[in-house]
C-alpha cells in the first residue's frame, strides 16, 4: 500500500515538473512522549519520506490549544480528543475527524482506597480532580449519566481544578484524580503509593469512553483535492509509524526521546508510556468505526441539562480519508 501510494506522489511530481516534498504541519494534543509516538516514528523512519511529504511535528502543552492554532494556519491537522473537538465545532469550529489511530481510551480517575471509595455511588461527597481546557468533557458526560452534580451541592461532588501533573492526591487535596493508563497514573506509582492502596476506574470499563486522541482538520480543507490526497498519503504513512511503534516499543520511545527538546522524559517512563500505548490503538487500522463515534456523542450528549454538545453533530468525520488510505 504505502509503495503504491509512493509511486502514484512520484509520478503527480514527475507530471508536474516539481520533485519538491508536500509540507504537512501536525499539531499535537500534548508535549513530545510516547502518546504521539507513531508520528515520530513515522518521521524518523522515513515513512513519510517514503510518501513525498515534509512532515513538522509540533508539540502542544498547557498553554497550547490545538484548534486555535489549526484556525490560525499553524498546522494543517491536529490530534485531539473528540469530546473537545465536537465542543469546539458546535461552537463554530469547524473541524473534522479523518481518521482515528486510537481505539480505546485510556483515562481513567484513580483514587485512594483510604477514602472509603468502592465504586461511583461513594463518589458522592468527595472531591475529584479533574482536568479542564477541553479535557473535562468526558468527566462532566460521565457524572450526567450517573445523576451526580458537579456544584459541590448536597449528594453531589466537589470538582477540583487540576493541573496536569498527580499533586492533588499525593497531597490529598483529592479522593481522586484523572490519570492516563500510560502516563499520570504511573506518576502516582512511582511517587510511592502502591497499586494496592488505589482503586481505578477506567472510563472504558464504566461504559462511558470517548475515543482520544483522533487526527482532525479544517472543513474547507477536504474541499481541496490535492490537500485531501496529501492526507491521504499522511494518514497511511502515520499509521504505519503506529504499528511499528506497537512492535517496537523501545525503539519507539528511543525515537521520541531523541525529539524531546526539553530533556524531561526518560526511558524507562517512555517505554512503560508506549507499551500501554500500544493497548490503546492496538485493534485500529486508522479507520473511524462509526459505532464508536456514535457512542461519543451519545455519551456527550447525555450530560442532563448541562449535556457537551447540545444536538447530534453533522459533518463531524469522514472516511474518504482512511477509505483511499487503505486500499
Amino acid at each position: 500500500m504505502k509503495k503504491l501510494l509512493t509511486s502514484a506522489a512520484a509520478l503527480a511530481a514527475m507530471a508536474s515538473g516539481a520533485f519538491a516534498a508536500d509540507e504537512v504541519t501536525l499539531q499535537l494534543k500534548w508535549v513530545t512522549q510516547a502518546q504521539f509516538a507513531g508520528y515520530y516514528v513515522a518521521l524518523e523512519k522515513g515513512f513519510y519520506e517514503e510518501a513525498d511529504l515534509n512532515v513538522t511535528i509540533k508539540p502542544g502543552g498547557p498553554d497550547v490549544a490545538p484548534v486555535q492554532v489549526l484556525l490560525g494556519g499553524g498546522a494543517d491537522v491536529m490530534v485531539d480528543w473528540m469530546p473537545s473537538a465536537l465542543a469546539a465545532r458546535e461552537n463554530g469550529a469547524p473541524v473534522v475527524n479523518i481518521a482515528q489511530p486510537y481505539k480505546s481510551s485510556g483515562m481513567m480517575l484513580t483514587c485512594l482506597k483510604e477514602t472509603g471509595i468502592t465504586g461511583p455511588e461513594d463518589f458522592p461527597g468527595k472531591t475529584l480532580g479533574v482536568w479542564f481546557y477541553g479535557n473535562e468533557y468526558p468527566f462532566l458526560s460521565w457524572m450526567g449519566k450517573l445523576g451526580i452534580p458537579t456544584d459541590g451541592s448536597e449528594g453531589g461532588v466537589t470538582v477540583l481544578k487540576q493541573g496536569f501533573n498527580v499533586d492533588p492526591l499525593l497531597q490529598k487535596q483529592a479522593a481522586c484524580i484523572s490519570t492516563m493508563t500510560y502516563n499520570e497514573y504511573w506518576q502516582v506509582i512511582d511517587a510511592g503509593i502502591s497499586a494496592d492502596d488505589l482503586i481505578t476506574f477506567k472510563y472504558e470499563d464504566q461504559g462511558v469512553a470517548t475515543l482520544e486522541d483522533g487526527l482532525y482538520v479544517l472543513e474547507d480543507s477536504l474541499s481541496d483535492e490535492a490537500f485531501k490526497e496529501k492526507m491521504v498519503r499522511f494518514v497511511a504513512a502515520s499509521m504505519e509509524g503506529w504499528k511499528y511503534a506497537e512492535e517496537h516499543p523501545e525503539e519507539a520511545a528511543e525515537i521520541v526521546l531523541e525529539y524531546d527538546e526539553t530533556g524531561a522524559q526518560t526511558m524507562e517512563h517512555q517505554v512503560r508510556m508506549m507499551s500501554e500505548v500500544a493497548k490503546l490503538t492496538a485493534g485500529s487500522n486508522g479507520a473511524l468505526d462509526v459505532a464508536d463515534y456514535e457512542r461519543t456523542v451519545e455519551s456527550l450528549l447525555s450530560g442532563g441539562s448541562d449535556p457537551v454538545i447540545t444536538k447530534e453533530p453533522e459533518g463531524a468525520y469522514t472516511l474518504e480519508i482512511t477509505d483511499a488510505a487503505l486500499q
